[in-house]
């Protein structure tokens, strides 16, 4: 049998692969293209056209209109209709935020009617806390369902990691010589027993147990979140808010929230609710630092019991010199200090490498974090671990 005929042969994945490069190269690899697409294949590239045709540059260079979503609402719930139809919720978001930038969707989205057609996504979640303030009420009553969503889903996400981590950082960071059997530090317990060893049995006989000591309900650590609310901070201030909303949930930490542009909001009275805390933001704007982090320090009570994470990119629009002399009397008072470049998925942003540098020279590396990781990264804070190690193993791994 050849492979023209053989079913699930080269021929017929040639043919799919083929397929796939007519969608993604549009209608001019249509005549290159043997046989033509499928039905549903026709639909699924219309929906493309409509996103990526929009302005298309003809053979004289000018440029002309192919496709576009216009200024009709019905129309843009129709087509995000058709991507939900034909493409991954995946697929579905990336659309949805290539929409938003390009065909200025954002404006639309003002509309409630508009709200329930689109696929929530972090994405999504930050572009309507960017419009809550032009946004007419009915819609912001939508809009806050949607983004209640997305904090639910990644409340389902982090909330129990973070909960563990914490738990077992504190409770791990109180040492007892009294121990219950499952919380018997070992390689504590041998070290402190060495002298004790006896060659004839080849063993240490332990006279003092070393372990760790169940932490009191109280609260035992002090945890300020600052966050650079500017607008290419945008995915970081959501994941931010749901993380200091489960934080305030731990009764061991004392949790304290604030964003910052050029001027500060203290949003700590709102952790109950995160979306609360997502509509008291206002992406967008100037930043300084200095002062965001001016008002962080203020809230410190106890220093030595103060974990402080900054979250922004180091472009300061206020005075540098005196932002990097606050993060030193902070580190020389014993606050530990954890600076976040970007809280998200997106990855390495862009940030200012000079700050970050002499931030560095202070004992405080910067570095993005993933929303994933960042359980790990409160465990290892909290427990006045080495930071600058486990931020270059995370690097490590993913490469």
């Amino acid at each position: 049998m050849t492979d023209a005929v053989e079913p699930g042969g080269r021929a017929a994945e040639e043919t799919s692969r083929d397929r796939r490069w007519r969608l993604l190269l549009g209608e001019p690899a249509e005549a290159a293209l043997e046989p033509g697409l499928t039905a549903e294949e026709q639909q699924m590239d219309r929906a493309l056209a409509v996103l990526y045709d929009a302005d298309d540059p003809g053979e004289d260079g000018r440029t002309r209109r192919r496709g576009g979503l216009g200024a009709s609402a019905p129309s843009v719930a129709r087509w995000l209709g058709d991507i939900r139809t034909y493409f991954p919720t995946s697929v579905v978001q990336v659309l949805q935020r290539d929409a938003i930038e390009r065909l200025d969707l954002a404006s639309l989205l003002l509309e409630p009617e508009l709200l329930d057609s689109v696929q929530p996504d972090v994405h999504l979640a930050a572009t309507l806390v960017s419009l809550n303030r032009v946004m007419p009420e009915t819609t912001r009553r939508t809009a806050r369902v949607v983004v209640g969503k997305v904090v639910a889903e990644i409340e389902r996400r982090i909330a129990q990691p973070t909960r563990s981590a914490v738990h077992g950082a504190v409770n791990r960071a109180a040492r007892t010589s009294r121990p219950r059997p499952r919380d018997i530090d070992w390689n504590a317990t041998i070290a402190a027993n060495l002298k004790h060893y006896l060659p004839e049995h080849r063993t240490v006989v332990p006279e003092r147990l070393v372990g760790y000591a169940r932490a009191a309900p109280a609260v035992s650590r002090d945890v300020v979140v600052a966050i650079d609310q500017s607008g290419s901070m945008a995915e970081s201030v959501v994941f931010g808010a749901v993380f200091g909303a489960v934080l305030a949930s731990i009764r061991s930490l004392r949790t304290s929230l604030v964003v910052f542009d050029t001027e500060v909001v203290d949003l700590t009275p709102h952790l109950d609710d995160p979306v609360d805390v997502l509509f008291g933001c206002q992406l967008g704007g100037g930043t300084d630092i200095n002062r965001g982090l001016a008002y962080a320090a203020g809230l410190v009570r106890q220093p030595e019991n103060t974990l402080l994470v900054l979250i922004t990119d180091l472009f300061e629009g206020g005075d540098a010199e005196q932002l990097l002399r606050r993060v030193a009397a902070l580190v020389r008072a014993g606050v530990t200090l954890v600076v976040l470049l970007a809280l998200s998925d997106a990855g390495a942003p862009a940030y200012d490498h000079d700050h970050a540098a002499a931030l560095e020279a202070l004992g405080v590396p910067a570095f993005a974090c993933t929303p994933d990781a960042f359980p790990d990264l409160l465990a290892v804070a909290l427990r006045r671990g080495d930071i600058a190690a486990w931020a270059a193993a995370q690097q490590a791994a993913r490469r």
